[in-house]
């Protein structure tokens, strides 16, 4: 027999797991779109994009979707990437 506390819990798993999947496919569509505006060559629209990036990496790294290391590996490649114009 299940109980209702475990019925409960997964429930609440089952949400979790959909909000964070949202958050790093929100995640994964901003860093993507940055790095098509850098190849296409529109440096402007992209570095004023990075801000936004940066809020989306801290906040996924915050409550613990992505680890503190990997947002700030990634901000530093995408900076580095706005700079160098690839």
């Amino acid at each position: 027999m299940i109980t209702k506390s475990a019925k409960k819990a997964h429930r609440q798993n089952l949400r979790r797991r959909e909000h964070n999947s949202k958050q790093k496919e929100a995640l994964k569509k901003a860093v993507k779109n940055y790095k098509k505006l850098v190849s296409a060559g529109k440096l402007d629209d992209a570095k004023s994009s990075l801000p936004g990036i940066y809020k989306i990496l801290d906040k996924t790294a915050k409550v613990g979707i992505i680890k503190k290391n990997k947002a700030s590996r990634l901000k530093s490649r995408l900076s580095a990437l706005a700079a160098s114009g690839k």
